[in-house]
């Protein structure tokens, strides 16, 4: 007798987690880290609201960037519009001996 298996057919999906898809969402765990230990450094050294402020811009403008930085897809590439001509450098290694 013949077992059938259920597949699981959202294997070849990037990860999603609250709008941030894949890589995405390692860099906004990466500013939300910097704008914590910044404005904690900034309200130990200087004054409290100023490092909460610092806090506060850093992480609402570091996911605002990844937000739009996601729009361009998971693997955003430059796309060169028009002609490339890549100069041939090649040297002999050897002397040709029919020449």
């Amino acid at each position: 007798m013949m077992t059938k298996y259920s597949i699981y057919k959202g294997l070849q999906r990037p990860l999603v987690y609250r709008g941030f898809k894949g890589k995405f969402i390692g860099w906004g765990i990466g500013f939300l880290i910097l704008g914590l230990v910044g404005g904690g450094l900034t309200g130990a050294l200087t004054n409290m609201y100023l490092g909460g402020i610092i806090t506060i811009l850093t992480i609402a403008g570091g996911l605002t960037f990844t937000f739009y930085r996601q729009k361009d897809g998971l693997h955003d590439k430059t796309r060169n519009k028009g002609i490339s001509i890549h100069p041939i450098r090649l040297k002999k290694k050897y002397a040709d001996p029919f020449s």
